[in-house]
């Protein structure tokens, strides 16, 4: 497959003759739970894989691998790892897991700095949005020179993706020109200290600015899902550690191959998706209002489409100041970004693919990874937390 004329295979089968994944307990110790789930593998022949579990709407082609059993299609035995959001770089440096998905702008830093993880497939476009009062004189992102913007933390994916448009529309974003004030809120205060007047813009990921936007009756000057400049580009992608791509690139690939068809049955089946990860408890909420949020978003997987992401992320990145000065975009997603002789750069659409399973798989175990809250801002990702539909704004003015 070629990136801009660059050729970067991976041929999975070369290896995976001759090296194994090598297991380790979370945490530095064994649970019944981790014998259980190890032991199981073996008898199965299937590889061992740790999945990140962060309760996250935007992570439902991760549950529909489960509970179609996609993964137990590709000889995957799924353990899943509960990961707080703000820990996920401190537990893949642990060795604590072995794949995910993530926000492909907000790993960027992280990555320069030695994150060992490859990006496999981008996942899905949307989720992320700049919001302002309704009655605003605000109209565009130029009318935020000299305003606070409200945000979860300084690195969250959502500040990051208001300092590529504020800096498109001219507005200093780099320490050297800073021409706008953020400030850090907890993801659940943002909206209100935006209707106290505390701040004159907010930015956060779904469900939190769609439930926002609706119950404060907000204006998006930036939708990720809809606008022209953002509506095709990739914002999540799914990622190996560096570790398993090198020691057993099979695994990585059909661990990737599984997670491209769950992310295509969402696109096709957004309602029944929404009723699955909710009464199986992947994440928690009310279903309707997930499932028109998982509408609003693009599931057709791509391969190609993660590579560009990445690598438009890394070249806005490095203007703005987020990554080191002379940082060069295509080496850097060649670097941080895998091509696997046998995944597709997308799957055939198949409406009638796969069958929802009645229970969780019972290869997916699950453990918890939940170190010492670290101080300083907070990152949650985007689509995380309980998805509530949210009151009418007459109602929430009561």
């Amino acid at each position: 497959m070629k990136k801009n004329g660059i050729l970067f295979r991976v041929t999975s089968g070369l290896l995976a003759a001759a090296l194994t994944l090598s297991l380790t307990a979370c945490g530095g110790s064994s649970s019944n739970s981790d014998a259980s789930a190890a032991a199981d593998s073996a008898d199965s022949g299937a590889t061992h894989l740790r999945l990140i579990y962060s309760p996250s709407l935007c992570a439902a082609p991760m549950y529909i691998a489960i509970e179609n059993g996609y993964f137990e299609d590709e000889g995957l035995d799924i353990e899943q790892v509960t990961v707080d959001a703000a820990h996920v770089s401190e537990a893949i440096g642990a060795d604590q897991v072995d794949v995910g998905m993530g926000l492909i702008g907000k790993m960027l830093q992280p990555l320069e700095n030695g994150l060992p993880i490859k990006f496999t497939t981008g996942i899905h476009t949307g989720c992320t949005k700049l919001l302002v009062p309704g009655d605003s004189d605000i109209k565009s992102i130029a009318d935020l020179k000299g305003k606070k913007i409200g945000v979860p933390g300084l690195a969250d994916a959502a500040t990051v993706v208001s300092k590529r448009s504020l800096s498109a529309a001219g507005i200093g974003v780099t320490d050297q020109n800073m021409e706008v004030e953020f400030s850090v809120y907890s993801r659940n205060d943002l909206a209100q200290a935006l209707q106290n007047g505390a701040v004159d813009a907010i930015a956060l990921g779904d469900p939190a600015a769609s439930i926002a936007e609706e119950q404060y009756g907000l204006t998006a000057l930036i939708d990720t899902a809809t606008d022209p400049e953002y509506k095709d580009e990739y914002c999540c992608a799914a990622f190996v550690t560096s570790k398993l791509a090198e020691e057993n690139p099979k695994a990585a690939a059909a661990f990737t191959r599984a997670v491209q068809k769950a992310s295509q049955w969402v696109q096709e089946n957004p309602d029944e998706t929404a009723k699955i990860i909710t009464e199986k408890e992947y994440v928690s909420g009310d279903v309707d209002f997930c499932a028109q949020i998982l509408k609003t978003y693009n599931y057709k997987p791509s391969v190609q489409g993660g590579y560009d992401a990445l690598k438009q992320n890394a070249e806005e990145l490095t203007q703005i100041g987020v990554l080191k000065e002379g940082t060069d975009a295509t080496k850097f997603a060649d670097n941080a970004y895998i091509f696997f002789d046998d995944v597709p750069d997308a799957p055939e659409s198949d409406a009638s693919a796969g069958t929802t399973a009645s229970a969780p798989s019972a290869s997916a175990s699950s453990v918890n990874f939940q170190p010492t809250e670290a101080a300083g801002e907070e990152e949650n990702d985007c689509c995380s937390g309980k998805v509530v539909r949210p009151a009418k704004a007459a109602d929430a003015k009561a």
